[in-house]
């Protein structure tokens, strides 16, 4: 079954070193293990947008074989030299996002002088070097971030790791001292290896019989995670019983570098999690986001009682008990597509209908005899919503336009000047790239809704 991993690779500033010894190291070992790299591909740091890449060395056509590596030549807690412990206490490596065991892995297999991957780690980018917004000084992450919800969520990030190595990881090291030694017993490192993980680890999916099940253990897989991300890829993974495979899935002129895709993300999670962003308009898959709870904030503005005030939070908690909106929740909205269309349409519905209307509505717990084509809220759609849908909208746009630090003006001013744009630093450059496709959505929508 062919199919996309959910996390792969980060970029950052392509370096100006071209040491062969790493990649001629790596190509021996992918001979030992099996690992089968087309003639028609090269690993290397020149023609590539960021560190190492995968460029072809010739004109390569769709359905192509790239190179394929064989289960065995994986890196997870099944395939380490580790892997019978992890098994044994696995009930002790329960965590929230599931990575411990990979990561114990690699914290030992890093350290390890005999480690089968060694060259494979040799390709790695420097850890201390690693641009996801987590290792940014706060102020930095904030001043360049704000109102992207990247600061929130990176928040929550550091939180959840300091709190899983303390609860969990630093105890089984502790429990095991011959296979860590002291140098890797370090919360740095392990936050480190957590973006490397968020970052370079693939996914396989469940097969369609098997969606009940909990998701597949994070995985490294070397020469897959050599490739960089575009949105328009040119290459996929494949997943098979024996091995996994990279195939081309448009043509590849030679020269040219080959992507492979981390999914459908917005810059904002590319950033996140990956430290890069796509530069305006490249990335088709941008979002931006309005707060559910600022909808409430919204509407709140147009009560003038506090009997209108306490029906619209009766109303807001109605739509809670539907689970269409909840205080931590967001509307997400696409450059083509309104991507919580349901949730938001159901939203304007319950906060805009007459109060009798609502009366009615509520006593049938949300159902309605015949759904209305006019509750339909794609993209086009939103100049034909009534006129009170389309001003709370637009107010719900207005309210999230204020939490970001610059306006719409100054992100164009910096983006069109292209001295400017090129003196700013890679961090500079790359949240900008963030906030300005966040708010040509929002604008888009302030045309939308006039």
């Amino acid at each position: 079954m062919a199919t996309q991993a959910k996390r792969r690779r980060v970029a950052g500033p392509a370096g100006s070193d071209d040491d062969p010894a790493p990649v001629a190291s790596f190509l021996s070992w992918c001979q030992r293990v099996g690992l089968e790299l087309s003639p028609k591909v090269a690993v290397s740091r020149q023609g590539t947008v960021a560190g190492y890449g995968m460029v072809a060395r010739e004109s390569v056509q769709p359905g192509e074989l790239l190179f394929a590596v064989p289960r065995a030549a994986l890196l997870s807690q099944h395939t380490c030299s580790i892997s019978g412990v992890l098994e044994r206490e696995r009930g002790a490596l329960q965590s929230q996002s599931g990575w411990v065991p990979l990561l114990l892995a690699l914290l030992h297999e890093m350290q390890a002088p005999a480690s089968p991957w060694s060259p494979y780690f040799a390709l790695w980018p420097e850890l201390g070097r690693l641009e996801h917004p987590m290792f940014w000084p706060e102020e930095e992450r904030r001043r360049l971030l704000q109102g992207t919800g990247v600061p929130e969520a990176v928040e929550k990030d550091l939180a959840n790791i300091r709190s899983e190595y303390y609860s969990i990881v630093l105890p089984f090291m502790d429990a095991h001292p011959d296979l860590f030694s002291p140098r890797v017993r370090s919360l740095e490192l392990y936050r480190q290896l957590v973006a490397l993980v968020m970052a370079y680890s693939f996914q396989e999916p469940l097969e369609e019989e098997e969606d009940e099940k909990e998701p597949n253990s994070p995985l490294m897989v070397p020469a897959a995670d050599i490739l960089n991300h575009l949105a328009n890829h040119n290459a996929n993974l494949e997943y098979s019983p024996t091995c996994l495979r990279m195939v081309a899935i448009q043509p590849i002129p030679k020269g040219h570098e080959i992507f492979n895709t981390y999914g459908q993300m917005a810059n904002w999670q590319l950033i996140h999690m990956y430290g890069f962003a796509e530069p305006y308009p490249n990335n088709m898959n941008d979002t931006a986001d309005i707060q559910m709870v600022t909808v409430r904030e919204a509407a709140l503005q147009g009560t003038k009682v506090e009997a209108e005030r306490l029906l619209l939070y009766e109303r807001w908690d109605f739509l809670c008990k539907l689970e269409m909106v909840g205080e931590e929740g967001a509307f997400v909205i696409g450059r083509e597509e309104v991507l919580t269309e349901e949730e938001l349409a159901a939203t304007l519905k319950v906060l805009c209908m007459p109060a009798e209307e609502f009366r009615e509505f509520k006593d049938q717990n949300g159902w309605e005899d015949d759904k209305s084509e006019d509750d339909s809220l794609t993209i086009t759609d939103i100049p034909k919503l009534k006129a009170s849908w389309r001003q709370l909208l637009r107010d719900s746009v207005l309210l999230t336009l204020q939490t970001y630090a610059t306006d719409l003006k100054t992100e164009q001013e910096l983006l069109s000047n292209k001295e400017v744009y090129a003196a700013l630093s890679w961090r500079e450059q790359q949240a900008l790239q963030v906030r300005y496709g966040q708010k040509m959505i929002l604008h888009r929508l302030l045309e939308l809704t006039c």
